[in-house]
């Protein structure tokens, strides 16, 4: 993962005491509410790049390149 860098957030406290619950009825912290709701937030509006899809995993015994070259999958 990335390197974090901290910094300063003020908040209402009211919006504060909402982002509070809100991060406990899910079962994170108030900083992961924070950051999961400014990633998803800047997703829809196409201003943080999709990641790229996780490599397929391999089963043990597979490999992805036989004698004949890569494995194409049907």
């Amino acid at each position: 993962m990335a390197t974090r860098k901290p910094f300063l957030f003020r908040a209402d406290p009211a919006v504060l005491a909402a982002l509070k619950r809100w991060a406990a009825d899910e079962l994170r912290s108030v900083n992961g509410q924070i950051d999961y709701l400014l990633r998803r937030a800047l997703r829809e509006a196409g201003r943080l790049p999709e990641p790229p899809p996780p490599e397929p995993r391999l089963r043990d015994g597979d490999s992805d390149v036989t004698e004949a070259g890569p494995r194409s999958r049907r």
